[in-house]
């Protein structure tokens, strides 16, 4: 994997394959709605919704069949050069529907249809099973949005363009132009994506599709996790491809809709399906916290509960109405929250799962958990789609179907919440802090490895510190609590979610039970300062938790947390720190260490060997994690903009404090009065009593570019 700083929209690693699929995603979503809007408004007669349906799963179809060959196929060779040639063979398909767009054939453009399925059931396992080939773990969740939100847009600008193609019974220059234009550009941009290489050179690709299909559905099921991303996944697609299906007759026929309106209804849930997505890459903060899977599922009920009350009883209107006269009117408005809810909760639904899944999944067999994870995705669509066309010719409204779709979302909701394979607490104590403190975190990827007996050894700052260790954790560790903190009743709640194992550190008793519990293979999190900062820095660290680590031969992981000090939340006083509810937080994970002490120390000298090798790891934490690329200047204006520039900031006894704003005047002025005495990058000599004088000449000096 190459690293690449520069934002993802901008890296070679990653636009190639976003451009590459929104020019795909924007053929497939624009020749299904032209053939939506043929269908319902010029050649579909009294089987119109019917055939919508079909339509539907027609191009879903060859993903429940042709999924396990895509994946095989970008597992045993270079999935950058098999997007070529998929892309390639891309261009002769839009050529066929091209043709039957002139004749304004159904048969035809679902020959064309079904191409345009095959294309994407064997492009889909390199599309998600690249990313983790060129993207960090960290920036997952964030490429999973794009692509999703890609794939939205591009059903956005699909969905106008096709309902101008279509309009009138269809323009088949504008047609044919923007479908091959599509064709061409998805393909050359193919060309871009950077080579991955062989993920399984060995692997023999299987000429029954049916025994490869059932070996990948087999494979997924022997690993609990992938196996319940896989069915959640295919929900997602479901309840979507069963929702844009009967978008489109719900705007005809109870709204009385004509094109226009069905393509801003369309236009309006794909922008909503993007912000749900861009919305959970940015609660995920670069982590996968499937609690928010959960929150997309119960608003997915509570929106589809909205439509189907909406819709109930609605007459329709008895001719058709342009965009104008149809949002006139209290049940549009309605419909349409409805439909972005829905769209919103969808995004949040699938990113972090999706992601999840993408990070489960084995590296050589990755493409190959994507291509059955989308055979998943494709047999629940194919069923979903049937299932209401049927529901539909037997005569079951869109009202009914709607809250179909409510009752089975809550339904799912509550199957998540009882089996996701992520602690709900872990999660919502994440979720709590990246919307309030808006935490950052580094260096995750050093947890993903640890050993069982791992102490997480961290900087003791507010009273919020053990939320954090926690929500860092996809598991439940052990906490070590003062007894007397313990029985504070702001404490207490927090002991019912958490294993708290409350110490004595006055009794040594206490020291080797957590010696015991670290042996036998607990994650422990400790504070090696015993209590909270009451300067702001590194305090003291005692050698009891020193000892811990030492005699159970544990691992340190050192952890920084930055940010919460200037929270009210902390033993630090108005008067140290400005303070603010919520304030930055940054947490920084650092490489694990072990103490490594002389084996000949005993007793006492051990001891106190101990406590400073874990001084020593603890403010070397301090150390790394503090920026270090900038000047003395630099540092005091962040300074002045943490602690608030009408801070003091020095004082002396004979004039006084000066605030940051004050200093940072005078430093200024004196500095460009004292540039002509030395050249830039020169010494300039400074003898002045320990004064405020002194520190505003030499930052005066400083910020004038020369050394003091």
């Amino acid at each position: 994997m190459t690293t690449d700083s520069r934002p993802l929209m901008l890296s070679w690693r990653f636009a190639p394959l976003f451009w590459c699929q929104f020019f795909s995603a924007f053929n497939d979503n624009f020749l299904k709605t032209a053939l939506v809007f043929l269908i319902l408004f010029h050649i579909g007669g009294a089987d119109g919704e019917a055939l919508i349906t079909l339509a539907g799963a027609i191009f879903i179809a060859p993903y429940f069949f042709l999924s396990g060959l895509g994946g095989e196929m970008a597992d045993r060779y270079d999935k950058s050069l098999v997007a070529q040639r998929l892309k390639l063979s891309e261009i002769v398909i839009a050529g066929l529907a091209i043709a039957g767009f002139a004749l304004n054939s159904i048969p035809v453009l679902f020959v064309a249809l079904f191409g345009f399925g095959t294309i994407g059931a064997l492009f889909g396992p390199i599309k998600y099973g690249i990313l983790p080939d060129h993207l960090q773990r960290t920036e997952l969740p964030a490429g999973n949005a794009l692509v999703e939100g890609a794939t939205f847009i591009a059903i956005l600008t699909g969905t106008i363009s096709a309902g101008m193609a279509a309009k009138g019974g269809g323009n088949a220059v504008l047609f044919s132009g923007l479908v091959m234009v599509f064709a061409v550009l998805s393909w050359l941009t193919s060309l871009l994506i950077p080579r991955t290489g062989e993920g399984a050179p060995a692997l023999k690709i299987s000429r029954n599709i049916a025994t490869s299909t059932v070996a990948l559905i087999r494979h997924l099921r022997t690993d609990r996790r992938l196996w319940w991303g896989a069915l959640v996944t295919s929900w997602f697609w479901l309840v979507g491809i069963v929702v844009l299906s009967l978008l489109p007759p719900l705007v005809k026929t109870l709204l009385g809709g004509n094109e226009e309106v069905v393509t801003i209804y369309l236009a309006m849930f794909s922008i909503a399906v993007g912000v749900g997505s861009g919305l959970a890459a940015w609660l995920a903060g670069g982590r996968i916290i499937i609690l928010v899977t959960l929150i997309g599922a119960v608003l997915l009920g509570m929106f589809a509960l909205e439509l189907g009350i909406v819709t109930l009883g609605l007459v329709p209107p008895s001719q058709s109405l342009d965009p104008a006269a149809v949002f006139a009117s209290g049940h549009a408005i309605q419909i349409g929250i409805g439909l972005v809810g829905l769209a919103i909760g969808g995004g949040l639904f699938i990113v972090p799962t999706f992601a999840a899944v993408q990070a489960w999944a084995g590296t050589a067999y990755r493409a190959r958990v994507v291509a059955a994870v989308n055979v998943m995705n494709a047999l629940l669509m194919t069923i979903g789609a049937l299932t209401v066309a049927l529901l539909q010719k037997l005569g079951v409204g869109l009202s009914a179907l709607f809250l179909m779709i409510a009752a089975g979302n809550f339904i799912v909701a509550i199957v998540i919440g009882r089996t996701m394979p992520a602690r709900v607490f872990n999660d919502f104590l994440a979720l709590i802090y990246r919307v309030f403190f808006r935490v950052e975190v580094r260096g995750l990827e050093n947890l993903a490895s640890v050993p069982p007996n791992t102490i997480l050894a961290l900087n003791h700052v507010s009273f919020l510190d053990a939320g954090i260790a926690l929500s860092l954790l996809g598991r439940d560790p052990l906490f070590a609590i003062d007894t007397a903190m313990a029985t504070h009743w702001w404490i207490k709640p927090f002991l019912h979610f958490t294993r708290a194992l409350p110490i004595d550190p006055l009794k040594p008793m206490a020291t080797r039970t957590l010696i015991h519990a670290v042996q036998d293979g607990e994650m422990l999190i400790i504070f090696p300062e015993g209590r909270l900062t009451i300067t702001g820095s590194l305090m003291k660290v005692y050698d009891g938790a020193a000892m811990i680590a030492d005699k159970s031969d544990a691992t340190v992981v050192p952890v920084r947390i930055d940010g919460l000090e200037y929270s009210p939340f902390t033993r630090l006083t108005p008067r140290q720190v400005r303070q603010r509810w919520f304030p930055k937080l940054k947490v920084t994970v650092l490489e694990p260490v072990k103490l490594n002490l002389d084996p000949n120390l005993r007793g006492k000298k051990r001891r106190q060997a101990a406590g400073s090798a874990l001084y020593e790891i603890m403010s070397d934490l301090i150390f790394r994690t503090t920026p270090l690329d900038r000047t003395v200047p630099q540092a005091l204006i962040e300074a002045a903009g943490i602690n608030g520039r009408s801070r003091v900031a020095i004082e002396d006894p004979t004039t006084g404090p000066i605030t940051y704003r004050r200093l940072l005047r005078a430093a200024a002025i004196l500095g460009e009065k004292l540039m002509p005495l030395a050249d830039v990058g020169k010494p300039l000599g400074v003898m002045l009593p320990n004064a405020n004088g002194a520190v505003i000449t030499i930052l005066g000096v400083m910020s004038a570019g020369r050394v003091p």
